[in-house]
């Protein structure tokens, strides 16, 4: 059986990426209201993602306002990829 990237398999960041997959990019506050997550624990996840290559994240300035950008890069996308092909997979199984 193909392991599962147990960096993806966390809820979470599932769900960051399966929103990143489908956009060129998101913002915090975005991505906060579509996981339901708060935003300490959001931010913990970003950052794992970012440091495995699977995310950019660029932080802006735009007037007094912070923002965060997020977007996937090409070894996220590939990464995802394998994970929904250990997942077909493991229902294949069944």
């Amino acid at each position: 059986m193909i392991e599962l990237d147990p960096l993806l398999h966390s809820q979470l960041r599932l769900a960051i990426m399966s929103i990143l997959l489908s956009v060129e990019s998101a913002d915090f506050v975005y991505l906060r209201t579509q996981t339901e997550s708060t935003a300490g624990n959001l931010s913990i996840q970003l950052d794992k993602l970012s440091e495995a290559g699977y995310i950019n994240v660029n932080k802006l300035n735009e007037g007094n306002r912070p923002r965060t950008l997020c977007s996937i890069t090409e070894k996220g996308r590939d990464a995802m990829a394998a994970y929904t092909q250990a997942l077909r997979s493991y229902l294949a199984g069944l």
